[in-house]
């Protein structure tokens, strides 16, 4: 099976709500399948209509390579026919292109290519990287995933030359002013703009070019997600800003101590609402006691 999405296409589901499932575990620490897939109906029922599988709010770095590729194949047998399936790849440069190319094979609609986690980068080294991927799997779009605040627009401009199935940037970067810049460096108009850090710096990058934002909290509340890409796309900012004041709470707790319960929060919620354990795997860590009850009841009032 191969993916039937045009480039086209592709590029419009990017211009939305982007979906990072969370992976639950099962008691035994294993992969909790009907969970996940129960989470998947909930966010699709919801609306949301563009999934990252294998994100970081999946715990990407924390699965075996078997974990996530079952994870590939339960969001595409769940999700293919109602989404925009845009799976998380990584690691070495052959780890990598096997996972786009299973993506690509099972029907997979885009590749986003997480940040490369490597001691010594270099700008071209960077290129080189994402282009060995791009070229393995010519018939999906690519996305990389961009946290090198240090990387210059116009070597993202030298990849898009090279590789025209890199459609679009997850863009991670927490300066809004400099993305301005590096999205005009690189082709405002030749690539499709994610805001990568989520809905606190939705609209500050929308009124500099984006045109999507990816999401955990979407997986706790999908309507608080989509009332915000909602008002970003009709350029009603204080309708937005009503939103961001709502998720702020939520949000600064998954940001504390460097993001170090980004996922925790997250999964702590879903539990307080009875959707999956809250289990992650190290280094992330539960999340202690005394803030449970806090997360617990932020999610409920969206519930209601």
């Amino acid at each position: 099976m191969t993916a039937s999405y045009s480039f086209q296409t592709q590029r419009a589901a990017l211009a939305d709500v982007v979906a990072i499932p969370v992976t639950p575990f099962a008691e035994d620490g294993s992969v909790d399948e009907a969970a996940y897939t129960a989470l998947l109906k909930r966010l699709l029922d919801a609306g949301v209509r563009t999934l990252t599988p294998n994100g970081n709010t999946g715990e990407f770095y924390a699965l075996a390579p078997q974990e996530r590729r079952r994870v590939t194949e339960l969001t595409i047998e769940k999700a293919g026919e109602r989404a925009a399936i845009l799976v998380g790849v990584g690691h070495d440069v052959p780890t990598a292109v096997d996972a786009a190319r299973h993506a690509r094979d099972l029907g997979a609609h885009m590749v986003m290519v997480h940040q490369p986690v490597h001691p010594y980068v270099s700008e071209g080294g960077w290129v080189d990287y994402h282009r060995a991927i791009a070229e393995a799997v010519p018939e999906i779009g690519v996305v990389p995933y961009l946290k090198n605040a240090a990387l210059p627009g116009a070597r993202l401009a030298e990849l898009g030359a090279a590789c025209p199935n890199v459609i679009g940037v997850k863009y991670a970067v927490p300066d809004a002013a400099r993305f301005a810049a590096f999205a005009r460096d690189a082709g405002l108009d030749r690539f499709v703009w994610v805001a990568g850090l989520a809905e606190p710096y939705a609209p500050s990058y929308f009124s500099a070019g984006a045109t999507g934002f990816t999401s955990g909290l979407v997986n706790v509340a999908p309507s608080v997600s989509l009332s915000m890409i909602e008002a970003l796309r009709s350029s009603d900012y204080p309708k937005a800003m009503k939103v961001w004041e709502q998720i702020r709470r939520f949000e600064e707790l998954r940001g504390a101590d460097a993001s170090a319960n980004n996922v925790t929060v997250v999964k702590e919620a879903l539990a307080s609402l009875g959707l999956c354990r809250r289990e992650v795997r190290p280094p992330s860590r539960e999340l202690p006691e005394a803030q449970r009850a806090e997360v617990a009841e932020i999610a409920a009032g969206w519930s209601i």
